[in-house]
């Protein structure tokens, strides 16, 4: 995943691969979509790639983290179930 900052109302865009159908894809903040584990096997992102439609979700260490935050990914803390 990289990240570009398009000039004008463009806003941040990242760049990824689709594990289906292996295009690289440039897409915007809203495409994704970020979820917090509790462990970092347990954080990933999601997009759906505009090429095929597959849903794809990927694991997300720190810098993919810190990257999404701060562009303003919308993100879900995954808790877990009490029993």
């Amino acid at each position: 995943m990289t990240e570009e900052d398009a000039a004008g109302e463009a806003g941040t865009r990242f760049k990824v691969y689709c594990s289906q159908c292996r295009e690289k894809v440039e897409l915007p903040v809203g495409a994704f979509r970020l979820a917090l584990g509790a462990t970092k096997e347990r954080t990933f992102y999601g997009f759906t790639c505009p090429e095929c439609g597959a849903a794809v979700r990927k694991p997300a260490g720190e810098k993919i983290v810190e990257a999404l935050t701060r562009a303003g990914v919308s993100t879900m803390r995954l808790v877990p179930i009490e029993r």
